[in-house]
Protein backbone atom coordinates (compact mmCIF):
# COMPACT_ATOMS: atom_id res chain seq x y z
CA UNK A 1 0.00 0.00 0.00
CA UNK A 2 2.83 2.08 0.89
CA UNK A 3 4.28 1.79 -2.69
CA UNK A 4 0.95 2.41 -4.15
CA UNK A 5 0.22 5.58 -2.02
CA UNK A 6 4.02 6.95 -2.76
CA UNK A 7 3.70 6.60 -6.31
CA UNK A 8 0.57 8.51 -6.92
CA UNK A 9 2.12 11.13 -4.60
CA UNK A 10 4.84 11.77 -6.93
CA UNK A 11 2.64 11.14 -9.80
CA UNK A 12 0.18 14.29 -8.63
CA UNK A 13 3.07 16.02 -7.66
CA UNK A 14 4.82 15.85 -11.42
CA UNK A 15 1.24 17.43 -12.65
CA UNK A 16 1.18 20.17 -9.77
CA UNK A 17 -2.24 18.91 -8.55
CA UNK A 18 -3.18 19.32 -5.29
CA UNK A 19 -4.94 16.36 -3.54
CA UNK A 20 -7.85 18.13 -3.65
CA UNK A 21 -8.05 18.70 -7.17
CA UNK A 22 -7.00 15.16 -7.97
CA UNK A 23 -9.97 14.15 -6.12
CA UNK A 24 -12.09 16.58 -7.70
CA UNK A 25 -11.06 15.30 -11.10
CA UNK A 26 -11.22 11.72 -9.82
CA UNK A 27 -14.33 12.08 -8.44
CA UNK A 28 -13.46 10.58 -4.85
CA UNK A 29 -13.41 12.58 -1.51
CA UNK A 30 -9.95 14.39 -0.93
CA UNK A 31 -9.71 12.48 2.27
CA UNK A 32 -9.48 9.35 -0.02
CA UNK A 33 -6.45 10.33 -1.93
CA UNK A 34 -4.76 11.37 1.77
CA UNK A 35 -5.50 7.66 2.94
CA UNK A 36 -4.33 6.37 -0.39
CA UNK A 37 -1.09 8.57 -0.27
CA UNK A 38 -0.14 7.78 3.19
CA UNK A 39 -0.69 4.18 2.39
CA UNK A 40 -3.45 3.95 5.45
CA UNK A 41 -6.05 2.53 3.09
CA UNK A 42 -5.60 -0.32 0.10
CA UNK A 43 -7.63 0.74 -3.04
CA UNK A 44 -9.72 -1.83 -5.02
CA UNK A 45 -8.47 -1.90 -8.72
CA UNK A 46 -11.95 0.34 -9.64
CA UNK A 47 -10.97 3.25 -7.72
CA UNK A 48 -7.12 2.90 -8.34
CA UNK A 49 -8.29 3.09 -11.85
CA UNK A 50 -10.74 5.62 -12.14
CA UNK A 51 -8.19 7.80 -9.99
CA UNK A 52 -4.77 7.14 -12.39
CA UNK A 53 -7.69 7.70 -15.61
CA UNK A 54 -7.86 11.02 -14.73
CA UNK A 55 -4.25 11.59 -14.47
CA UNK A 56 -4.40 10.01 -18.44
CA UNK A 57 -1.94 7.24 -16.66
CA UNK A 58 -2.63 3.25 -17.42
CA UNK A 59 -1.91 0.80 -14.56
CA UNK A 60 0.97 -0.58 -16.65
CA UNK A 61 2.47 3.01 -16.86
CA UNK A 62 1.68 3.58 -13.20
CA UNK A 63 3.70 0.05 -11.89
CA UNK A 64 6.64 0.50 -14.55
CA UNK A 65 9.76 0.24 -13.03
CA UNK A 66 12.95 1.34 -14.95
CA UNK A 67 12.97 0.74 -18.54
CA UNK A 68 13.97 -2.59 -19.27
CA UNK A 69 17.46 -3.16 -21.08
CA UNK A 70 17.34 -3.90 -24.84
CA UNK A 71 17.07 -7.96 -25.84
CA UNK A 72 15.72 -8.79 -22.66
CA UNK A 73 13.39 -11.46 -23.70
CA UNK A 74 13.35 -14.09 -20.51
CA UNK A 75 12.00 -12.92 -17.27
CA UNK A 76 12.16 -15.66 -14.09
CA UNK A 77 9.84 -15.41 -11.95
CA UNK A 78 11.06 -13.03 -9.32
CA UNK A 79 11.29 -10.64 -12.25
CA UNK A 80 7.74 -9.98 -12.83
CA UNK A 81 6.87 -6.45 -11.80
CA UNK A 82 4.06 -6.15 -9.14
CA UNK A 83 1.49 -3.88 -10.39
CA UNK A 84 -1.45 -4.50 -7.87
CA UNK A 85 -1.58 -5.30 -4.45
CA UNK A 86 -3.76 -6.32 -1.71
CA UNK A 87 -5.87 -9.81 -2.31
CA UNK A 88 -5.48 -9.07 -6.13
CA UNK A 89 -1.69 -9.59 -7.10
CA UNK A 90 -0.72 -8.39 -10.82
CA UNK A 91 2.88 -9.91 -11.58
CA UNK A 92 3.38 -8.33 -15.05
CA UNK A 93 6.25 -9.54 -17.67
CA UNK A 94 8.76 -6.48 -18.13
CA UNK A 95 8.38 -3.51 -16.38
CA UNK A 96 8.12 -0.60 -19.17
CA UNK A 97 5.70 -1.68 -21.91
CA UNK A 98 5.75 2.23 -23.40
CA UNK A 99 7.31 0.57 -26.93
CA UNK A 100 4.97 -2.18 -26.57
CA UNK A 101 2.04 -3.57 -27.91
CA UNK A 102 1.11 -6.00 -25.60
CA UNK A 103 1.11 -6.56 -21.86
CA UNK A 104 1.23 -10.22 -20.32
CA UNK A 105 -0.27 -10.87 -17.00
CA UNK A 106 0.42 -13.57 -13.71
CA UNK A 107 -3.15 -12.51 -11.73
CA UNK A 108 -3.71 -13.85 -8.71
CA UNK A 109 -6.92 -13.80 -6.86
CA UNK A 110 -7.21 -14.67 -2.89
CA UNK A 111 -11.04 -16.07 -2.34
CA UNK A 112 -13.50 -13.57 -2.21
CA UNK A 113 -10.93 -10.69 -4.41
CA UNK A 114 -12.75 -8.84 -6.30
CA UNK A 115 -11.75 -5.60 -8.86
CA UNK A 116 -14.20 -3.50 -7.22
CA UNK A 117 -17.89 -2.67 -7.66
CA UNK A 118 -17.02 0.00 -10.57
CA UNK A 119 -16.74 -1.99 -14.00
CA UNK A 120 -13.27 -1.42 -15.10
CA UNK A 121 -13.76 0.13 -18.90
CA UNK A 122 -10.32 0.82 -21.21
CA UNK A 123 -8.92 0.51 -24.85
CA UNK A 124 -7.49 -2.85 -25.15
CA UNK A 125 -8.56 -5.97 -26.32
CA UNK A 126 -7.73 -8.67 -23.31
CA UNK A 127 -7.92 -12.52 -22.91
CA UNK A 128 -6.98 -15.05 -20.26
CA UNK A 129 -6.62 -18.61 -19.47
CA UNK A 130 -7.58 -19.55 -15.38
CA UNK A 131 -4.49 -21.90 -14.82
CA UNK A 132 -6.25 -22.78 -11.18
CA UNK A 133 -9.75 -22.07 -8.86
CA UNK A 134 -12.65 -20.14 -10.11
CA UNK A 135 -13.24 -17.27 -11.54
CA UNK A 136 -16.35 -15.11 -12.32
CA UNK A 137 -16.64 -12.82 -15.10
CA UNK A 138 -18.47 -10.03 -15.96
CA UNK A 139 -18.47 -8.53 -19.21
CA UNK A 140 -21.52 -5.96 -19.69
CA UNK A 141 -24.81 -7.93 -18.82
CA UNK A 142 -23.15 -11.16 -19.27
CA UNK A 143 -22.07 -13.07 -16.06
CA UNK A 144 -19.76 -16.81 -16.23
CA UNK A 145 -18.16 -18.85 -13.56
CA UNK A 146 -14.26 -20.19 -15.11
CA UNK A 147 -12.70 -23.16 -13.71
CA UNK A 148 -9.44 -24.44 -14.46
CA UNK A 149 -8.66 -24.54 -18.77
CA UNK A 150 -12.12 -22.34 -19.20
CA UNK A 151 -10.78 -19.04 -21.22
CA UNK A 152 -11.87 -15.17 -21.84
CA UNK A 153 -11.47 -12.42 -24.50
CA UNK A 154 -13.00 -9.46 -25.32
CA UNK A 155 -13.43 -5.90 -26.04
CA UNK A 156 -12.25 -4.20 -22.42
CA UNK A 157 -14.27 -0.73 -24.23
CA UNK A 158 -17.24 -3.19 -22.55
CA UNK A 159 -17.67 -2.81 -18.90
CA UNK A 160 -16.08 -5.85 -17.05
CA UNK A 161 -15.35 -7.03 -13.70
CA UNK A 162 -13.27 -10.03 -11.99
CA UNK A 163 -13.94 -11.69 -8.96
CA UNK A 164 -12.96 -14.79 -7.22
CA UNK A 165 -16.22 -17.69 -6.01
CA UNK A 166 -14.25 -20.10 -5.10
CA UNK A 167 -12.65 -21.31 -1.60
CA UNK A 168 -8.91 -21.04 -2.82
CA UNK A 169 -7.04 -18.87 -4.64
CA UNK A 170 -7.57 -18.16 -8.69
CA UNK A 171 -4.50 -18.04 -10.69
CA UNK A 172 -5.13 -16.87 -13.93
CA UNK A 173 -2.39 -15.69 -16.78
CA UNK A 174 -3.91 -12.80 -18.94
CA UNK A 175 -2.75 -10.69 -21.79
CA UNK A 176 -4.05 -7.30 -23.17
CA UNK A 177 -3.32 -5.47 -26.39
CA UNK A 178 -2.55 -2.63 -26.48
CA UNK A 179 -0.82 -1.88 -22.75
CA UNK A 180 -3.38 -0.08 -20.90
CA UNK A 181 -4.53 -1.62 -17.86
Amino acid sequence: MEDIGHRLKNLRNSRNLSQRKLAAAAGVSNATISLIEHGRTDPSMGLLKRILESLGVSFAEFFSADALSDGKYFYLNNELSEIGSGAISYRQVGSDLSNSQLQILYERYQPGADTGQSMLTHDAEEGGVILQGRLEVTVGDQVKTLSAGDAYRFSSLLPHRFRNTGNDACIVVSACTPPSF
